[in-house]
């Protein structure tokens, strides 16, 4: 049976709801990890939720990324184990150095919560690949630094590289300034590693994965962890 781990920091608020999804999409049973545990119990894949890290103090993700509990999910991740991190997760995720780049400040220096629609620019990773590439989707966003950054060299390494995820678009798929939510370069939503399995990613799944919800596009990033594992069992 898939198993799945949700790592849980001081102010994280989204490890509930990422339980809820991932056990009612994919009947996973779910660890729920303290940031202060030496090792993340065996699984086939790591979520680091959203929230608010260590109350953002520093960066956003600075300080969650030296928690105890990184040590081996950094050296799971590095050994095969993918590992989704969405909001306070993605921010972690690149000051771990486990992603290139950083979240900054939304360009307009307010929180901002809302849907956004993105498009899928990436189905091959182990979070996206229930979806297929050029999908328009809607997911919920609730970020103050979302504005995702890195120098030219590393933006044309993602493209050339097919490693950006997700884009912010439009209704009808639009990807332009008008259609960017908070700045970010190129419209960029969501990135994934070399290898597909490390992917994070500003907004939340969770959030709108069942109609009762208001949506479900979001159901297929877990999905696609049930793919993989499906694969990986022949």
């Amino acid at each position: 049976m898939l198993r799945a781990s949700v790592i849980v920091f001081p102010g994280s608020n989204c490890d509930r709801d990422m339980k809820v999804a991932i056990e009612r999409i994919t009947g996973a049973p779910v660890n729920m990890v303290w940031h202060g545990d030496a090792a993340v119990p065996a699984c086939d894949f790591i979520v680091l939720p959203g929230g608010f890290s260590y109350g953002d103090y520093l960066r956003c993700g600075a300080m969650a990324a030296h928690s105890p509990i990184m040590r081996d999910v950094i050296g799971k991740a590095k050994a095969g184990t993918p590992v989704l991190g969405v909001c306070n997760g993605f921010q972690i995720l690149c000051e771990s150095g486990l992603l290139p780049g950083v979240l900054m400040r939304n360009r307009s220096l307010k929180f901002i919560c809302r849907d956004v629609h993105l498009r899928i620019d990436n189905d091959t990773s182990s979070f996206t690949r229930a979806y297929r590439k050029g999908q328009i989707v809607r997911f919920a966003i609730a970020h103050a630094e979302g504005n995702y950054f890195a120098d030219e060299d590393t933006l044309d390494r993602l493209e050339g590289e097919g490693r950006v995820v997700l884009r912010y678009c439009d209704a009808a798929g639009e990807v332009s300034e008008a259609a960017n939510a908070n700045g970010s370069q190129r419209n960029i939503a969501g990135i994934c590693d070399e290898t597909g399995r490390i992917v994070g990613m500003m907004p939340h799944p969770e959030r709108l994965f069942e109609t009762a919800l208001g949506g479900t596009d979001g159901r297929r990033v877990f999905e696609s962890a049930l793919v993989g594992f499906a694969e990986a069992m022949g």
